[in-house]
């Protein structure tokens, strides 16, 4: 099934929840078996995404019919998506009755994670899996990078912060600038007496700037 209510809730132990009405098929396998799990959805299988979101499996094997592959998962025995980046297996703890919806709370037991998007040290790249948010009735596919956690309140000089790198085109332009100074300024600039001979040498190098006669 599709489940737009989804997420992690709790960091140690790894938690998750979903929220699925009581009436979907899926519902009651889950809260028959106890288990169930979460398969990331990527641009490639948006297709599929929206199929098991709108059709049931009381009348069709999704598997089959989207040519998804079956994947035996480690720790429960609800199969995984092979097509799917990350695939986290979750055994349910607890069963909240909110109204329309029950929320299943459950502990993460085993994650399962494409090796395509583990960098050389082995850390998740997967902001390259091209994942999707569903919005309003509408897929979006994700990607730009807005900023680093903690960049709102990152002090100067340290790590670099969101809108902080400039390019090559602005240091350029920034060392055309500190080129073009006046005489006056180059003296300014230079404190020590070693310093201010550089300078006079310089400001000696500096031709005149064309001034227009009106």
């Amino acid at each position: 099934m599709t489940a737009a209510w989804t997420g992690t809730i709790c960091s140690d132990p790894v938690m998750v929840s979903v929220s699925i009405r009581p009436e979907r098929y899926s519902h009651d396998i889950i809260a028959r078996t106890g288990e169930f799990v979460i398969n990331l959805t990527t641009e490639q299988l948006t297709y599929a995404a929206d199929f098991c979101g709108v059709r049931s499996g009381r009348d069709v094997d999704k598997f089959e019919h989207l040519h998804l592959t079956r994947v035996p998962s480690r720790c429960v025995s609800a199969p995984s998506i092979g097509e799917s980046p990350v695939c986290l297996e979750c055994l349910v703890t607890a069963v909240e009755k909110l109204g329309t919806h029950d929320l299943f709370i459950a502990k993460v037991v085993q994650v399962s994670v494409d090796e395509q998007y583990l960098d050389k040290k082995g850390r998740l790249v997967l902001e390259d899996a091209g994942l999707v948010a569903y919005v309003h009735g509408v897929y979006l596919s994700l990607g730009k990078k807005l900023g680093t956690f903690g960049f709102s309140v990152r002090k100067k000089g340290g790590a670099k912060r969101m809108g902080s790198t400039k390019s090559a085109k602005a240091k350029a332009e920034k060392r055309e600038k500190a080129d073009r100074r006046k005489p006056a300024d180059l003296l300014k600039a230079s404190a020590k007496p070693e310093k201010r001979k550089a300078a006079e040498k310089r400001n000696r190098a500096v031709k005149p700037e064309k001034r227009k006669v009106r």
